[in-house]
């Protein structure tokens, strides 16, 4: 029996509509995006890139760009802007509002005294003092005692700054009286004086004056008569990025951090 010609014309155009929308809805879900705010099944649950800015001691500023660049790479995503100054600098800047992500100094003092700031801080690494006598050491400076010689032009950090304050603080126990021809706003600035000649002598880090090369002479301190500089990192309680700051400061204790910290002549935490 033949069926009336309408009702062919209307189960064909049902077949045609019906093959139309199979390859289209096919197309749907391969091009699908997830919901805004929604995580592909893909990305690590471990990893939030981001943007992070970690304000950091003078003294960590070549082995931070070097730990810097090993942590983006092992994190596709994540870029780390560093902000290096003295740790009483970094500190006010702290308390100001600055906008940053973690913070590290060069000493506990200067963290303790922003807990109402930051995260729980965990010591990463330490390090000691050494005298940075210039090129060749002209007044064959090898002890602390020979810079209490007026002769010889000395200069120390600021006894704010964490390098300064371990600087009296091993002059004073061993009753050396300097007098410095300047105090300094950071550690980098007290070793730029002794490379250009404008001082005779200073107290820096040991991995600041292993950077000089030829420019200074490092003079070695004695253990029982110097002082060990501990570096405390922490996240920021202002971060916009409190996971992707604490995955850092975590990874700064890692195997792969710490290699690259001993690698410049910092010490075991």
């Amino acid at each position: 029996m033949s069926l009336p010609l309408s009702l062919t014309r209307r189960r064909a155009a049902a077949a045609l509509t019906a093959a139309l929308l199979v390859p289209l809805a096919a197309c749907g879900k391969g091009d699908e995006k997830p919901a805004a705010g929604s995580t592909p099944a893909s990305a690590s649950a471990e990893h939030k890139a981001a943007n992070l800015t970690v304000l950091a001691a003078s003294s960590l500023t070549d082995v931070f760009k070097t730990a810097g660049a090993a942590y983006e790479k092992a994190h596709p995503g994540t870029k780390i802007t560093f902000s290096f100054a003295g740790s009483q600098e970094l500190a006010a800047q702290v308390k100001q509002g600055a906008p940053a992500d973690a913070l590290v100094t060069a000493d506990t003092k200067t963290m303790d005294g922003l807990k109402a700031e930051t995260g729980d801080a965990t010591v990463i690494t330490k390090n000691r003092l050494v005298i940075a006598a210039g090129k060749g050491n002209p007044f064959k400076i090898d002890e602390l005692k020979d810079l209490a010689d007026t002769k010889i032009k000395v200069v120390l950090a600021a006894p704010e700054v964490p390098v300064g304050r371990y600087s009296k603080q091993i002059l004073d126990a061993q009753k050396i009286e300097v007098k410095p021809v300047s105090q300094e706003p950071n550690v980098r600035a007290v070793l730029s004086k002794v490379e250009l000649g404008e001082a005779d002598a200073g107290l820096v880090y040991k991995t600041d004056s292993a950077k000089s090369g030829d420019k200074v002479v490092a003079v070695e301190i004695p253990d029982d008569q110097n002082a060990v500089a501990s570096y405390p990192a922490a996240t920021l309680k202002q971060s916009k990025n409190a996971e992707a700051a604490a995955a850092f400061v975590a990874w700064l204790s890692t195997p792969e951090a710490q290699k690259i910290l001993q690698d410049a002549g910092f010490q075991k935490a």
